[in-house]
């Protein structure tokens, strides 16, 4: 029979490892112990961490043991768990993003000529936050990517489709209003017109 101090050890990588409360039958059953001999264990431990005032203790119920977080610590446990804020899309971004989600499928060439600036790296930056994507290739010469809006988009603006998205003169409107719920999004406008016409898909 192993040391008295080789089964604490082992059964306090037993109480990590299981994650629910682990009944003394199982424990039990792992040293070939009678439960009534292998429940002292998981009691002395259990004081052990309490006298020591750790943040994890054990708790017993009907029993079964558990590691759970001390109550004292709850306060840090939420700031901890609270969900980290989006960085805000700058407004260059939002253009973009703009224009990808009421003219896809577009090409960067168009978004360009709307915008009259290079937009590479804003792009970029919106792949990688999984707002807009690559849909395909356009048939003009070259074959320029295509970009349109992911289900991210939907989800950050709060469409379930695109047939949802608002009239283009009441885009500002839109961001404002889901603004309020979504930090990404926050404080930011539109300023460019979305409503001249459809760009030319000839070579860019």
């Amino acid at each position: 029979m192993a040391g008295k101090k080789t089964i604490k050890s082992a059964i306090e990588s037993m109480m990590f490892v299981w994650g629910e409360p682990l009944d003394i039958k199982e424990a039990a059953e792992v040293f070939n112990m009678d439960k009534k001999e292998i429940y002292p264990y998981f009691k002395e431990l259990q004081e052990e961490y309490e006298q020591e005032g750790r943040g994890i203790v054990i708790r017993e119920v009907n029993k079964c043991f558990q590691f759970v977080t001390r109550a004292e610590n709850i306060d840090y446990i939420e700031r901890l768990c609270t969900p980290v804020k989006h960085k805000k899309l700058s407004q260059s971004a939002l253009e973009v993003l703009a224009i990808v989600a009421y003219k896809q499928p577009v090409t960067k060439g168009e978004i360009e000529s709307i915008r009259g600036i290079r937009c590479d790296r804003v792009l970029e930056g919106l792949g990688k936050k999984k707002l807009v994507a690559e849909v395909g290739r356009s048939d003009a010469v070259g074959r320029p990517i295509l970009y349109g809006t992911t289900d991210e988009f939907l989800k950050q603006f709060g469409f379930s489709t695109l047939k949802e998205l608002p009239d283009i003169v009441d885009i500002e409107g839109a961001l404002d209003e889901e603004n309020g719920e979504n930090d990404m999004l926050y404080s930011q406008q539109i300023s460019i017109d979305l409503s001249q016409a459809e760009p030319d898909r000839t070579d860019k």
